[in-house]
């Protein structure tokens, strides 16, 4: 793959379902990417793509006992998941990756949330493709490919942490229902029987993967294995460039609508409110399963709509730079080293548990688990020469530890980035 591909031309559908404001009548959704141009797809038809095998493809299943027990979407439908069982020594051995896709904070951005695939089972996608970490193949995923890997559907807007209703808008808020019901399902499937088990998330599913981490631990007997794995979900509580807060400000909103409080983390609410204990530099300290944080220093999604929202950049002065770090003025790219500082001030604690890994790429990503090239590919990025997959692989079976942090932008050439038009 080339330089020029390696640094993904895509366009990102700011939407509705973060900030409650509709941006061009379109959904947003902080783990899915587009390719604008013509020019790029085909660069991608010329090189790997084109070569490429053909994915897993993994069917739907809705959760039947659900509703009874109150897990319902948004909407009022079925929660569900996609399968795919493992085999030879991977039989009694399971990951569980919880599916991301922003939150909704406000009644107006929820019923807009619950029209769409992430509030909605009714318009799941029937089949999910199984790539990175969900991959079958040992040559795309050396550790995990034969484990049972399953996908839970993300359909509440909480990071599958809310517990409440709005009758007169019939929305139900049921994330931490349809955790539970989920689990209660993977376990009746075979799970209960696992040697070893990974919780793994990506974006709001990586900070669902931080909030639940002790509690999916909690469902095994001391005999099993039991990970954690958050990639892109270390959400920072950070001043934007306006002054501001604007993700807190909208944190606050989830937390009190859909009645989040009472199923955060009791020690870390006995020091601080229910909006800063949503944020996972909070929570992280006080988990006592191993943990593994994967993050980008310069996390895309953050860059783009917590850092330099248009609320907080109304004259449109980071445009530039968040298309492109290269467009970065020095000014701005000190900004963004800062932001890198707090997040690797955030983790210090946490890193100096022997129990815990991490690698922080200075990279301008978000989700590195779920592509295949940011996963484990020929030219996928490293640190010290180690891959994401392997990393994460030497850490779960203690092959190794594993504290990767990386230098800071520009020196890592085996980035990935994210540009925008």
């Amino acid at each position: 793959m080339t330089n020029r591909l390696r640094e993904w031309v895509l366009i990102l559908s700011i939407g509705f379902g973060v900030f409650g404001n509709l941006v061009g009548g379109y959904e947003f959704d902080e783990t899915e990417y587009h390719f604008n141009t013509t020019e790029t797809l085909s660069l991608l038809e010329a090189s790997s793509a084109a070569a490429a095998p053909k994915p897993l493809l993994v069917g739907l299943t809705l959760i039947p006992g659900a509703a009874a027990k109150g897990a319902v979407c948004l909407d009022g439908t079925l929660p569900g998941y996609h399968l795919h069982r493992g085999f030879e020594s991977g039989s009694n051995s399971w990951l569980i990756q919880l599916e991301g896709g922003g939150w909704c904070n406000t009644i107006r951005s929820c019923v807009y949330r619950k029209t769409t695939r992430r509030g909605s089972s009714n318009r799941f996608e029937k089949q999910l493709a199984f790539t990175g970490i969900l991959s079958n193949k040992a040559e795309e995923n050396p550790d995990f490919f034969n484990w049972n890997r399953v996908k839970v559907r993300y359909c509440d807007g909480a990071s599958f942490a809310g517990d409440s209703e709005d009758k007169a808008n019939d929305l139900q808020f049921r994330g931490q229902k349809i955790w539970l019901a989920a689990m209660e399902e993977l376990m009746s499937q075979g799970m209960r029987n696992a040697d070893q088990a990974l919780l793994s998330g990506c974006s709001a599913g990586g900070l669902a993967s931080i909030l639940h981490c002790d509690e999916f631990h909690s469902l095994f007997s001391g005999s099993t294995k039991v990970k954690c794995l958050a990639d892109a979900g270390m959400f920072m509580d950070a001043v934007d460039v306006s002054g501001g807060h604007t993700l807190r400000n909208m944190y606050e909103g989830v937390v009190t609508l859909q009645g989040v409080a009472k199923n955060l983390s009791p020690t870390c609410l006995n020091q601080l409110n229910p909006t800063s204990c949503f944020f996972p530099q909070h929570v992280v300290p006080n988990i006592k399963t191993p943990m593994f944080i994967l993050n980008a220093a310069y996390d895309s999604w953050q860059v783009l709509s917590s850092l330099s929202a248009p609320s907080a950049d109304p004259s449109g002065v980071w445009k530039a730079c968040q298309k492109n770090p290269g467009n970065c003025s020095p000014s701005q790219m000190n900004y963004l080293q800062d932001f890198r500082n707090q997040m690797l001030d955030a983790l210090k604690g946490f890193s100096k548990s022997t129990q815990n890994g991490l690698f922080v790429n200075s990279c301008f990503a978000h989700c590195q688990t779920e592509r295949q090239d940011t996963w484990f590919a020929d030219d996928s990025p490293v640190i010290n020469n180690k891959a994401i997959a392997l990393a994460v692989g030497d850490w779960f079976f203690d092959r190794s530890s594993v504290k990767e942090t990386d230098c800071p932008y520009p020196c890592d050439k085996s980035c990935h980035n994210l540009l925008f038009r």
